[in-house]
């Protein structure tokens, strides 16, 4: 594989980058879509709560949380092939503005005492199709805001943003609802139109420049999950995460379980949560450290392992709170390093022109598989009840994690592939040219080579 250019005798090598802090572009971008992270995790605990308390209807609650779920079946791979065709900051400007807009509405009419069940699953609904898109077209800015060898070090720091928000987001949720309950709604839209505004201040752009004619939105989205396809690593460890996001439902649901069949209180739930937050925040925090000393592959059959001792040990923990809070807490610590270093590998090996299509493709089989195992959680719980179902559950993440270190497909991991042609011909796996991560093209370089893969990052 070729080599980025050495500095010769008589020239000065590039300085180094200046740290992420004094990016003033990243800190833009990561500041203003932490706002928005913020707003979305305070209006999704309001929502329910304002619908409870003016319907009294436990029907029409889950009527609006089907309508704030559904855009992320529906809307994902057309939104996929549209973030990587419009511009990505004018795109993420209109989404801030329709959210702030769509929770206005909800703020004026709680407080004018016009409740509606059709206005808040509409609204729930709208502001869910502006986060698939936001949050997309985000991912993919990214990597046009910070130089290659820190983009570990940025997608880490989002990945702490997310959880901060989680982390935060609720309990004041809840707290502002207590107060008055337009006011989540009204922070909502407040927030969003802060994150609108530091966009409008970021220089740098957002993609690079589109080449070759526009296809049809089918035949894009087609083209990203053919692109997807190709690449052997990344689809085959997809589909073990899909396994892993679908075993983790069932643990959700079986923990409550078990501290309502144990007699514990609500509290011991509160207790796993705050512990399952602090441990994402470190996983988080950490998930640079980690890449830099583990290959990819090291890093799903890693955490999957780590999944399969940490679900194991719940099952025999009696509901006891501080033992499930710090089990809690590694699984989560776990998961953060998990989704840090998946970010990292799929933003790089990725064109610029494909991520939000690839982000997208990934994100519909990670909910998908999410609903199928809300689904097993309910058979299995009705079965075997709140311990065994943990069990099963740790034993059927040992088996993935077996699998994944059995499996050729992950073996070598795949180089960056530039996109097809503009005009959308195909072309064959083997002939493919790869460029490494200096962008520099390799047309010798194919997914069978025997050559060990760079499996960490650029320090």
């Amino acid at each position: 594989m070729t080599t980025a250019p050495q500095a010769t005798a008589g020239s000065r090598p590039s300085p180094p980058p200046p740290p992420l802090r004094k990016n003033r572009d990243f800190v833009l971008l990561w500041s203003g879509a932490g706002m928005s992270f913020l707003a979305s995790r305070v209006t999704a605990v309001a929502y329910p709560l304002l619908v409870l308390w003016h319907s009294g209807s436990p029907m029409a609650m889950s009527l609006v949380a089907f309508s704030a779920m559904l855009p992320m079946l529906l809307v994902q791979l057309p939104a996929g092939a549209l973030v990587d065709r419009w511009d990505r900051r004018r795109l993420m400007v209109v989404c801030e503005a329709g959210r702030a807009l769509a929770l206005g509405t909800v703020a004026a009419a709680v407080l004018a005492g016009r409740f509606s069940v059709a206005h808040i699953a509409a609204v729930a609904f709208a502001e869910s199709c502006f986060t698939v898109f936001y949050r997309l077209a985000e991912r993919g800015a990214v990597r046009n805001v910070v130089p290659e060898a820190q983009l570990p070090q940025a997608l880490a720091q989002n990945e702490a943003r997310g959880r901060a928000a989680g982390l935060l987001g609720q309990p004041a949720g809840i707290l502002l609802y207590t107060a008055l309950r337009w006011v989540p709604f009204l922070f909502g839209a407040a927030a969003y139109l802060l994150s609108l505004l530091s966009l409008l201040f970021i220089r740098k752009e957002f993609q690079q420049e589109r080449v070759g004619e526009r296809q049809r939105l089918s035949r894009e989205v087609a083209e990203g999950m053919r692109w997807l396809w190709r690449q052997r690593f990344l689809r085959t460890a997809l589909g073990f995460v899909a396994g892993t996001n679908a075993l983790f439902q069932v643990l959700s649901l079986a923990v409550i379980l078990m501290i309502k069949d144990e007699g514990r209180s609500e509290a011991v739930l509160a207790v796993v949560v705050t512990g399952g937050g602090i441990g994402g925040m470190i996983g988080a925090l950490t998930g640079g450290w980690w890449m830099r000393r583990l290959s990819q592959r090291a890093v799903l059959i890693g955490g999957m392992a780590a999944w399969a001792a940490l679900i194991t040990a719940v099952a025999f923990s009696s509901a006891e709170p501080v033992l499930l809070g710090v089990l809690f807490a590694g699984t989560s610590m776990v998961g953060a390093v998990f989704n840090v270093a998946a970010a990292v590998y799929q933003v790089r090996t990725t064109p610029d022109e494909f991520q939000g299509r690839v982000a997208s493709t990934a994100n519909l089989i990670s909910s998908g598989t999410n609903s199928l195992g809300a689904l097993l959680a309910g058979l299995a719980l009705e079965v075997w009840g709140a311990a065994h179902s943990v069990l099963l559950t740790g034993a059927a993440m040992a088996v993935l994690a077996l699998g994944a270190a059995a499996s050729p497909a992950l073996r070598t991991e795949d180089a960056p592939v530039p996109a097809p042609a503009a005009s959308g011909e195909d072309h064959d796996e083997d002939d493919k040219a790869t460029y490494d991560t200096y962008g520099t093209y390799d047309t010798e370089a194919t997914e069978d080579t025997d050559e060990k893969p760079r499996g960490k990052p650029h320090d």
